[in-house]
């Protein structure tokens, strides 16, 4: 089976246009709609956004090494 693959925004929620296909006249196709789902890169946005503020909160007042070792054991303890 060959495949065709556009992309469209759709205007009218309740009709779908499709135009300038490279298909003759008569030609029996199948239609799958598949939506574009942006989820993925927001969620990859927002964590930069975080780690961004994380890194600024930690240039404005840097952990000492000594904090960081104690921040460590306190973990290991439990």
């Amino acid at each position: 089976m060959n495949a065709y693959k556009t992309y469209i925004t759709i205007a009218d929620p309740k009709q779908l246009v499709l135009s300038d296909l490279r298909f003759k006249a008569g030609q029996r196709v199948e239609v799958i709609i598949l939506i574009d789902d942006n989820q993925r890169v927001t969620l990859a946005e927002e964590l930069k956004k975080l780690f961004k503020e994380i890194q600024a909160i930690h240039a404005d007042n840097p952990l000492t090494d000594e904090e960081i070792a104690a921040e460590i054991e306190a973990y290991k303890r439990g």
